[in-house]
């Protein structure tokens, strides 16, 4: 969520990242797979207009979300809700007698039929593992996220210091971020990789759960509260499972994400080159194009929805400040060894984001692989990793994550401070 998309180890063991290390994908397309998977269910189409309440089963949990169906253009759409963010996904198709309903930019899918009135089943598949992945869902017409709560409910608002302790023990120091209005809780996690994105939940009596999701990732977070502390737990899709402690701490922080990762002793600069995800054609910083300006390289992966939040805000800043003299290359890593296919992922993500900068096919979606195709960085720890190079394509800051708009105030800092950083690089 994180949503940064964390790889690191405990956010690998615990489940805790937005995405898992490592990740490998077979290289069938999705669209013949989501065409496959739609032509297999039994039911016809039913996607009436209206609001609907979602439930992914896993873990013997319930992952609840809303989401809204609307016509545009005569043809519908299914727009998801968590908290105040909107996700609309116009990408929807009928095959035999079911509806297959893409997932935005993400290599995933929601197939679904009918089961009675205003009632649909399915299955929230991910297309971009060895196998796909699969998680059953549910919807039914009308109805609220959550019931009406019966307990009073106790105060979760605030900020909280978190620690999530992982299957083998290891613990990932984390911030929480809640507001409250009655029994309707939302907000965050930040972790020194990234943030959870957008959490909406509710509390009843001293028990707490907030859930998400993006297409991508289905989170689920229970707490109970007792005095100023919270112990709870946290599922991630079917598999990710990981305890958690809290202590409401106003002046909670995180480690510097400018100081996680460096370049190594004596280097100053990165090389590589990278084929484009144009087919032909190549990217480095030594390119022309680059010379004598301030460059900008994110390293992402289209799987990544922290890596999205940062596109969204990059995609237009690059529109208004290029004429100063500022270029961004994306690097992406996809869960895939086909070129062909993670070309065709990012190019997606590109057309459907509006991105104008070139991106690059960097390698595999794992930490390990980023920091073997950049030796010259100390290591790479979470997708995204931002890297700044001055107008000389030295590096001056690689800073670790990104906390989305998801964070409230920590993403105004995050955009401030990027601001900061090229302004400064710019007027050397």
């Amino acid at each position: 969520m994180p949503v940064a998309i964390a790889v690191r180890k405990a956010v690998a063991g615990a489940g805790l990242a937005l995405a898992a290390v490592a990740c490998q994908s077979n290289s069938t397309t999705s669209e013949n797979t989501a065409a496959t998977d739609a032509a297999a269910t039994n039911a016809a189409p039913a996607l009436t207009a209206g609001t609907w309440r979602g439930v992914l089963s896993a873990q013997g949990q319930e992952i609840p979300f809303l989401f809204e169906v609307a016509q545009d253009g005569g043809k519908p759409t299914v727009t998801l809700r968590n908290g105040e963010e909107r996700l609309k996904l116009d990408e929807i198709s009928t095959a035999g007698d079911s509806t297959t309903i893409r997932l935005g930019v993400f290599d995933a899918a929601l197939v679904v039929r009918p089961d009675g009135t205003d009632k649909l089943k399915g299955t929230w598949v991910k297309y971009d593992g060895k196998e796909p992945y699969r998680v059953p869902f549910a919807a039914t017409k009308g109805e609220k996220q959550y019931p009406t709560p019966t307990a009073q409910p106790q105060s979760f608002a605030g900020t909280w210091k978190v620690d999530f302790k992982g299957t083998e023990g290891d613990v990932t120091p984390a911030i929480g971020v809640f507001e409250q209005k009655g029994s309707t809780v939302t907000g965050t996690f930040l972790t020194t990789t990234g943030d959870y994105r957008y959490l909406v939940g509710q509390t009843e009596g001293d028990q707490l759960k907030l859930t998400t999701f993006d297409g991508s990732h289905g989170f689920l977070f229970t707490a109970k509260k007792s005095g100023n502390t919270l112990q709870g737990h946290f599922y991630s899709g079917k598999k990710g499972h990981s305890t958690w402690t809290a202590v409401l701490d106003p002046n909670a922080k995180l480690p510097d994400a400018n100081a996680l990762t460096g370049m190594k002793p004596g280097q100053k600069k990165l090389d590589f080159k990278f084929p484009s995800i144009y087919e032909g054609g190549s990217i480095s910083p030594s390119d022309p194009k680059y010379k004598g300006k301030v460059v900008v390289v994110q390293i992402l992966g289209s799987w990544c929805p922290n890596c999205m939040d940062e596109t969204n805000f990059l995609a237009p800043w690059y529109e208004k400040n290029k004429q100063r003299g500022v270029e961004i290359i994306g690097l992406g890593y996809e869960r895939t060894t086909d070129q062909k296919v993670a070309a065709q992922k990012l190019l997606k993500m590109k057309e459907r984001m509006n991105v104008g900068y070139d991106i690059a096919i960097a390698g595999e979606a794992s930490s390990e692989a980023a920091s073997q195709s950049l030796p010259q960085v100390q290591k790479v720890l979470a997708f995204p990793t931002t890297i700044f190079l001055d107008k000389k394509g030295e590096v001056r800051k690689i800073h670790t994550g990104y906390s989305g708009p998801g964070t409230g105030k920590y993403y105004e800092q995050e955009v401030a401070e990027f601001n900061q950083t090229i302004d400064q690089l710019l007027a050397e």
